[in-house]
């Protein structure tokens, strides 16, 4: 195990146009769904129990094999209603293959896969265990978030991270729950959805000026 490599590929200053994202909360605040602290919180804990379990079990699986990146892709791609939020997914994981490609030799995992799939193949490069991926992909699902909360509601950024701080434990356990399921069949990894992101992704799409591109 090295934290020291955990921590650089978890890092949000990992030039992967990770800060260009904020996760479905940009139109979210819009609707007035998400307005301070508090939302935010709920806003997270959502994020955690859907789309961070969904991308932590394939980052973990396609950590534990790179050669099962195509068939996880295809299983991503079924798990993402959205056209706009798989497009989002592609952008990002190709951004953090080109990252990775600087640091360590990749495997070929096609060109633009989603983001979890090149999460894993990444980690997979750099020597870590399918359990650290998905620690990283859970850590991005919610901090990516949470700075564009600091930067859309102007939140205070010591309550955010005291925030953050706060839900460290349900990230373990939801890296942990979904690392022991990195062996299993696509159709049976995990599959819980957020029919309110997909809908916001889809709005957000056509709005003519933006501060995120997700």
């Amino acid at each position: 195990m090295s934290l020291a490599t955990l921590l650089l590929l978890a890092d949000g200053r990992l030039p992967s146009g990770g800060h260009a994202h904020s996760g479905g909360l940009e139109p979210q605040i819009a609707a007035g769904r998400v307005r301070d602290v508090g939302g935010l919180d709920g806003f997270l804990r959502g994020r955690l129990a859907t789309g961070g379990l969904v991308s932590a079990a394939f980052a973990a699986a396609a950590c534990g094999d790179v050669h099962r990146c195509a068939e996880l892709d295809a299983g991503l791609d079924a798990r993402t209603p959205s056209p706009a939020l798989r497009k989002a997914s592609r952008a990002q994981g190709r951004a953090l293959l080109r990252a990775g490609r600087a640091m360590w030799p990749i495997p070929d995992v096609g060109r633009a896969p989603h983001q979890p799939v090149a999460l894993g193949a990444l980690a997979a490069a750099a020597g870590l265990t399918p359990a650290e991926a998905a620690v990283a992909a859970v850590h991005g699902t919610i901090t990516g978030s949470a700075s564009a909360a600091v930067r859309l509601l102007g939140l205070d950024p010591y309550a955010v991270h005291a925030l953050l701080a706060r839900l460290a434990p349900d990230c373990d356990r939801i890296a942990a729950a979904a690392a022991e399921r990195s062996s299993d069949p696509v159709d049976d990894l995990p599959a819980a959805g957020a029919p309110l992101l997909d809908i916001g992704a889809e709005h957000h799409a056509t709005w003519e000026v933006r501060l995120f591109a997700s």
